[in-house]
């Protein structure tokens, strides 16, 4: 340069700067007009490094700035070959601690690019960085000078990011495309999107709203271009634009709303473009096999060959034309031009097909990892509070619903760790949205095949193929959620393992396999097809049952409910594959009986009746078992729950089966806790009566001649023996009134508490129901039903003065004239037919008939025996928690010889001289009927039964009536 412009660049006043950037541009003028340009690179070159990077002179900076924009505007189209010396300096004034230098920097940029225009993408991502740090400058001159600067790279942007080449191309690039002229070799654009995104993603994390605003804004530029197929980078910053959305900055959060919801619409667009064109080919293919299979023999015998060079020639023609228009800056009426010409060359395929099969449609060829958009938008949903983040989350897995069902297979386990609890959020957009979402998750996962076939496994595998996922691990219980998950991914993506776009999106001429649709970007960053994803993929149920068990914990029931709903579902649609791992979700589906909430309690049941149904007796028997542990532990759900679990589970199992079970194992354990047993029994009986879940059981029992009758009858006496009065009433319930007449005899011998005269009570208030209708009629007929009477006098006399007394005393006195002739047998006269019971004449047929019936029977005298042995436990088991402490230490003679050993050891002296029952000595000890006649035992038995109710107001006192018994 000249002195004179070269002082003037360096004067502190504007006016001069500018006045020596004219003189400047005026020298480069001429000298690019001599061709001189060795002067104008040392000008270039003077003004870069005496004047713009002078960091300690202001004034220099601001006249190198301004020089250097004289420079490009002098050079014009020429400018190119200089950029990369003029735009480096200018970038890095763009950090000056001077708002003025970043203001003429901003300026100098401005007129820079404005010359350069496409060249200037050669130095996009310097630029955008550039501009990103200036967007939120607290000097308002330099942020307008930014916007202004950023409103002119958007227009150039716009305008040639997608075609412009810059024309300082490699010549080893241009050789080649000279070389070989039969094949379209690319020439890279100035304009790199893959050189982009990780820049984008580095910067997505501002915190800034004035940068935020700016990114979304460049997002939705690119994303407008329709040749840069922003969108395949989606899951690149997806993470970041959804951070934007809980921003407090209004602007941000509609700015980033409006582009996200740009992005799913643009994603379902080209989902239906795929969609259409699968089907398209796919109906072309099925016409083509209609024409093949009606041609003629001998054109049959020539086809194969035809069909297998025919391909080839076709799919390279067709990547001839898709690659044209790039070439050609997007001209489309040249591609279609040449698609017609490639196509009428080929000789046997038909035309029509061959333009429908060579028109390009926007958003064909653009492959998106909607694997990795899943994994952000389940993250978010985990992780995310914010009411709108989980609005746009679960509105996207929505619509991939529609889109690809088999990717969201995938994530099943992590969704309904997330899903359930939005079930129950307090914001009921949000609420209604999760319940779309696991309506639709639902209805996908039932319309999976039942056992999916699998193309390299074996036929054992093929044969348990339902019952454990092939990727799982031996041990189900020890696996963890997300590990499991991973492991699905991994195996179920393998032919898709490059999904995410890593490099640029150009469009290749040749594709790896010919079948395969050629694609506008390279292999190697772009996600395969989704036509060789297979129709779905196997859903990992042992982490989803792992995930919905841990939601039983959760604190709302709407989320307990749905975790149930959907293991019933499970369930039914795959019983063995939740058989599989049911060991580690079985506690946890006995521990939810303990649940407050009626509903879950209710489906918990359904669901173990439901596994109960599909597993073997072993499974039913440790289920039973297990409940019963339960109720013995926590007596309050049995008080609060234990009839509704009973009912529930009657209406799903067998009854039967139910009650043999409880039966066989209260029996076997009675002795561990005869308290729990005798109030287990008591629920159980009180079921047995009055649910109508139980009317058909109740049905059974009262046939008494049928052999299942029998031994159901006899497998409850047992078991009932521990609670006096559920004996009594299921001897009722069976019509067996002459053994429940000789329990009564038995019952004058216990002693009476409190708590069996309110089973008493209770009793006499259910023979008034409906379910006793049968007994009150019976009471017309005492001739064959004599011991009906004895029965509910003996309850009459049992009883104190209380209602229940008055309400059985007013029944029995409404048949008082009839049933005052048939309650005691004749004495001294043979019994006629119509006197003896219908029930003995039973038992004396049984008996009667050796080998046969008889003996399968109910015996009846170890029945008694049974139930006196058992009361007798009882009793010691109720010395034993009165005198606990004074038994402490005891040794066996101690204790015999202690005040209540001995009253007990009278009253089993009492027992046994009461209850010399005459049909033992009579060689019948089967013998029902013979055990009802009364006998001097009998009558002593009920004389001291007087003594023992006189005593009833002393029942407080530990063993009293006990004791006075005795000395009596």
């Amino acid at each position: 340069m000249e002195v004179a412009t070269s002082k003037a660049l360096q004067d502190k006043l504007y006016d001069k700067r500018k006045a020596g950037a004219l003189e400047l541009e005026a020298i480069i003028r001429s000298a690019l007009a001599e061709g001189n340009h060795d002067r104008i690179a040392k000008i270039v070159h003077q003004l870069c490094h005496d004047y713009a990077y002078a960091v300690h002179q202001p004034h220099a900076r601001n006249g190198g700035l301004i020089g250097l924009a004289a420079a490009a505007i002098a050079l014009g189209a020429e400018v190119a070959r200089y950029l990369k010396e003029i735009v480096p300096p200018v970038l890095a004034c763009f950090s000056d601690q001077d708002a003025r230098v970043r203001y003429y920097a901003c300026e100098s940029m401005y007129n820079i690019a404005k010359v350069a225009k496409g060249e200037i993408l050669l130095y996009f991502n310097d630029v955008f960085d550039a501009l990103c740090k200036l967007a939120a400058d607290t000097e308002l001159s330099v942020k307008n000078g930014a916007e202004l600067l950023d409103r002119l790279v958007k227009d150039v942007v716009s305008e040639s990011a997608a075609t412009y080449a810059s024309i300082l191309t490699p010549d080893a690039v241009v050789a080649d495309s000279e070389a070989s002229p039969e094949r379209s070799v690319e020439i890279p654009t100035a304009f790199s999107l893959p050189r982009f995104i990780p820049l984008l993603q580095e910067r997505i994390h501002v915190l800034n709203p004035f940068t935020r605003t700016f990114l979304v804004s460049w997002i939705t530029l690119l994303d407008s271009i329709p040749d840069l197929e922003l969108v395949a980078y989606l899951p690149s910053f997806l993470g970041g634009l959804l951070k934007f959305l809980s921003d407090a900055n209004q602007d941000v959060h509609t700015t980033t709303k409006v582009a996200l919801d740009r992005f799913l619409t643009e994603i379902k667009k080209i989902a239906a473009v795929k969609k259409g064109i699968d089907e398209s080919r796919r109906s072309r293919e099925e016409d083509r096999d209609r024409k093949t299979s009606g041609s003629s023999q001998a054109v049959a015998v020539d086809s194969p060959e035809s069909g297998q060079a025919e391909p080839e020639h076709f799919t390279y023609e067709r990547e001839e034309t898709l690659v044209e228009p790039k070439a050609q800056n997007g001209e489309a009426g040249d591609a279609e031009a040449d698609g017609g010409s490639s196509l009428t060359a080929s000789d046997n395929e038909d035309k029509d097909d061959g333009e429908i099969d060579d028109e390009w449609i926007p958003g064909q060829d653009v492959q998106i990892d909607y694997q990795r958009i899943l994994d952000i938008l389940v993250t978010f949903l985990s992780e995310s509070n914010e009411e709108e983040v989980q609005l746009t989350a679960l509105r996207w897995i929505e619509t991939f619903f529609e889109i690809c069902p088999d990717e969201i297979l995938l994530f099943t386990p992590r969704l309904l760790a997330q899903l359930l609890p939005a079930l129950s959020h307090d914001v009921d957009h949000v609420k209604q949205a999760a319940n779309r979402v696991n309506q639709a998750l639902m209805a996908y996962i039932m319309s999976l095949p039942e056992e999916p076939g699998k193309a390299n496994g074996s036929a054992e595998q093929a044969q348990i193929a339902t019952q454990v996922p092939a990727i799982q691990s031996p041990a189900p219980s020890s696996m963890s959620i997300v590990p499991t998950v991973r492991a699905l991914a991994i195996v179920n993506s393998e032919p898709r393992r490059d999904t995410a776009p890593t490099g640029k999106p150009l469009r290749k001429p040749e594709t790896p396999e010919p079948t395969e649709p050629p694609s506008r970007t390279p292999q190697a960053h772009t996600p395969e097809p989704q036509l060789d994803v297979p129709p779905h993929s196997d859903l990992d149920y042992e982490a989803a049952v792992n995930a919905l068990t841990l939601q039983f914990l959760h604190e709302h029931e709407a989320t307990r409910v749905a975790a149930l709903a959907w293991l019933i579902m499970l369930h039914r649609k795959s019983p063995r594959k939740i058989l599989a791992i049911q060991d580690a979700t079985f506690p946890a589906l006995l521990k939810t009986l303990s649940d407050p909430a009626e509903a879950v309690v209710t489906r918990d049941l359904l669901l173990l009746s439901q596994i109960s149904k599909s597993s073997d007796d072993s499974y039913f028997t440790s289920f039973m078992v297990n409940l019963l542990k339960l109720f013995t532990t926590d007596r309050r759900l049995l008080e609060s729950r234990g009839n509704l679990i009973i009912r529930q589970l009657c209406l799903s199992l067998s009854p039967e089966r139910i009650y043999r079970t409880m039966a066989d194992c209260l029996e076997r354990d009675s002795d561990d806790d005869v308290e729990f047993a005798s109030i287990m029994v008591q629920n159980l009986n009180n079921n047995l009566i009055t649910a109508p879940e139980l009317q058909d059981l109740r049905k059974r029992l009262r046939n008494l001649d049928a052999r299942d009758g029998q031994t159901f009858f006899t497998v409850l006496f047992k078991a009932w023996c521990v609670n006096a009065v559920a004996t009594f009433s299921l001897c009722l319930l069976a019509q067996a009134y002459e053994q429940a007449y000789n329990l009564l005899q038995i019952f004058a011998e216990l002693e009476m508490t409190v708590n069996m005269l309110i089973q008493i009570d209770k009793l006499v208030q259910l023979l008034e129901s409906p379910v006793f209708t049968y007994l009150r009629m019976q009471l017309l007929e005492p001739e064959r039903f004599p011991h009906l009477y004895k029965c509910l006098y003996g309850l009459l006399m049992l009883l104190p003065q209380s209602s229940a007394f008055a309400a059985l005393k007013n029944r029995l006195n409404s048949v008082s004239a009839i049933g005052y002739l048939h309650i005691a047998p004749r004495t001294g006269v043979p019994a006629t037919p119509s006197a003896v019971s219908t029930f003995e004449r039973q038992n004396r047929l049984r008996q009667s008939k050796e080998g046969t019936l008889g003996d399968t029977g109910p015996k009846w005298t170890e029945l008694l025996e049974k139930f006196r042995q058992t009361q007798e436990r009882v009793r010691r088991s109720q010395q034993r928690s009165q005198f606990g402490g004074q038994f402490d230490g005891m040794d066996e003679q101690q204790r015999a010889a202690s005040p209540a050993a001995s009253a007990g050891q009278q009253q089993q002296q009492q027992k046994r001289a009461t209850v010399t029952l005459p049909g033992e000595s009579a060689g019948r000890p089967e013998s029902a009927g013979s055990l009802g006649r009364p006998g001097a035992g009998v009558l002593a038995g009920h004389a001291k039964g007087k003594g023992s109710l006189s005593s009833f107001g002393r029942l407080t006192g530990a063993g009293g009536g006990v004791r006075k018994a005795g000395k009596k």
